[in-house]
């Protein structure tokens, strides 16, 4: 079991991603967002979760893969980076999987659209091919600051 990973997987568009396990304290439902003015396209706003101000992120719009559409599947991830707690926005959070480390391959220049920067590899699993982010990547240290001051904002 050493050498394996946990991964929630969850879509975006078509593309099935995962994520280690470890980098997502909590997945929810999407609830009401307040728009947070002055802040980039991507942060959504902010949701008071269970008393703490979490600025949410609309994953497609980050990672320049198209619009975010809500749907009754859509979820909302729930991470830390650099000790600030996020939400992502994901289409549908569908599964978790253990996955060998030796099935993961190194990523190519783009997958889905989306480039190698923000990728920690890819794993095929039987007949799908699941796309592994890498969070720590998702913002860079400006954009850690944006965010931080959205939830800052509305304290």
């Amino acid at each position: 079991m050493e050498n394996t990973i946990k991964v929630i997987v969850f879509q975006l568009h078509n593309e099935q991603y995962g994520v280690n396990i470890q980098q997502v304290r909590s997945i929810e439902k999407l609830q009401n967002v307040t728009p947070v003015p002055g802040t980039a396209e991507f942060i959504k706003g902010v949701i008071n979760l269970r008393g703490d101000i979490t600025p949410i992120i609309a994953l497609k719009d980050r990672l320049q893969i198209g619009k975010t559409e809500y749907t009754d599947h859509t979820r909302v991830l729930i991470i830390n980076i650099e000790s600030i707690q996020m939400g992502l926005i994901v289409d549908n959070a569908t599964d978790v999987l253990d996955i060998e480390q030796s099935i993961i391959d190194a990523p190519p220049e783009v997958i889905g659209g989306v480039t190698e920067e923000y990728l920690s590899g890819v794993a095929k699993i039987e007949d799908r091919l699941l796309i592994l982010l890498d969070l720590e990547r998702i913002l860079n240290f400006q954009e850690l600051n944006e965010v931080e001051k959205a939830a800052a904002k509305q304290l």
